[in-house]
């Protein structure tokens, strides 16, 4: 198992742990795809900005990921929304 998947899954244990064992916590394990975000824009590799440039075209908003989160934080006392997961609509994302 790759380390980013271990890291995954180790949160995800994490967060199920705490659900079990405290009745007044909540925790939700988001998982976003692509962001955009203002990181790269100061590679000077033309091929690779570009590939950045048409990634960002079809990446999530900040905006998008914000809301998932706002969705779990306004859920009713009771209810534990465990695990978000947020991706682009585009295939190859």
């Amino acid at each position: 198992m790759g380390r980013r998947t271990r890291n995954a899954s180790e949160l995800k244990v994490c967060t199920e742990g705490l659900r079990q064992e405290h009745d007044k916590v909540r925790s939700t394990l988001i998982s976003p795809g692509v962001v955009a975000t203002e990181l790269g824009y100061d590679i000077r590799v033309p091929e690779i900005a570009c590939n950045l440039q048409t990634w960002r075209k079809k990446s999530l908003t900040p905006d998008a990921v914000a809301r998932a989160s706002r969705y779990a934080l306004e859920q009713s006392d009771g209810v534990d929304i465990n695990q978000i997961i947020v991706r682009p609509t585009a295939a190859d994302m």
